[in-house]
């Protein structure tokens, strides 16, 4: 029997930078960006495996350092652009690399109003919800992808689930008017590293958002497959989209033994366990699995 080293990597893991920028009089007026920067570095690193030569290791304390010194270099700009800046730089710069990932999750934050006026310094968390980007530099080749996770979306109305098959451990009853909720992790992947991320990221999540709640759904299978479509369809830059969507349950409540008739009002609201409904959309003439 031959024992031999398989696929590896290694790499800096979810290094929270807060930067900010300062304008204004005297640099009194602040900008933030609050991202998680996580690198991973694939290539000839079986000596450090088996020898435990280091020479062709870059440091992650090292890539943490740049992380750090390429944001304080020139402006963050949109995630997009930082992660390729970053692929790029461990990608070319260190021989023994032959493939770099970086991805960047964003959280956002909004300004605080004092006295109806927007305060300088002062800002406040607005949700959960993160905006998503990994970059993939390997040679000549290089891959964007965008998304965001933690979308939590519901519509008390517009969707039905019947039809299913049926056996002895069945008990959930066909319905024709139901909650439908999801948390939604979306990723698509540009076909060219040239976008203009900004606009593409707000009108993407808009018609995510907007398709969920238009189509009447039949089945959360059914609704997250429009929702890709809508997304491949009004950004031709995008060639494929990856969606992961939590079915949220939301169970009607019998009040009839209080002598109540509950008309889709009241509903319990369950976290777990939840149905998982995953999907990809893609043109038929692109593919790229070495971007995931």
């Amino acid at each position: 029997m031959t024992i031999r080293l398989g696929p590896n990597q290694y790499g800096k893991s979810e290094t929270h930078m807060l930067r900010v920028t300062k304008g204004g009089p005297f640099g009194s007026v602040h900008a933030i960006k609050d991202i998680t920067i996580s690198v991973a570095l694939v290539g000839d690193f079986a000596g450090s495996h088996l020898t435990g030569d280091n020479s062709n290791i870059v440091p992650t304390d090292t890539q943490k350092n740049t992380i750090f010194a390429f944001a304080k270099d020139e402006p963050i700009g949109e995630i997009e652009e930082f992660a390729l800046r970053l692929g790029r730089h461990f990608a070319h710069d260190f021989p023994a690399v032959q493939r770099s990932r970086v991805s960047i999750e964003e959280y956002p934050w909004s300004r605080i109003d004092v006295n109806g006026q927007p305060h300088p310094h002062s800002f406040v968390r607005t949700g959960t919800e993160k905006r998503l980007a990994t970059v993939t530099c390997a040679g000549d080749a290089e891959y964007v992808v965008a998304g965001l996770s933690d979308l939590v979306v519901l519509k008390s109305t517009g969707s039905e689930f019947f039809g299913y098959p049926r056996d002895q451990y069945t008990t959930l009853a066909e319905t024709h008017d139901r909650v439908l909720a999801t948390a939604v992790v979306a990723r698509w992947r540009y076909g060219q590293p040239s976008v203009d991320w900004a606009d593409a990221f707000v009108a993407t999540r808009k018609q995510l958002i907007e398709t969920f709640a238009s189509k009447h759904s039949l089945a959360l299978q059914q609704t997250l497959y429009a929702m890709g479509e809508a997304a491949l369809t009004a950004r031709p830059e995008i060639a494929e989209i990856r969606l992961s969507m939590q079915n949220k349950h939301h169970y009607s409540v019998d009040l009839a033994p209080f002598g109540m008739d509950n008309q889709n009002e009241i509903f319990y609201a369950s976290d777990r366990p939840y149905g998982l409904i995953e999907g990809t959309i893609t043109r038929d003439d692109d593919s790229a699995d070495a971007a995931w």
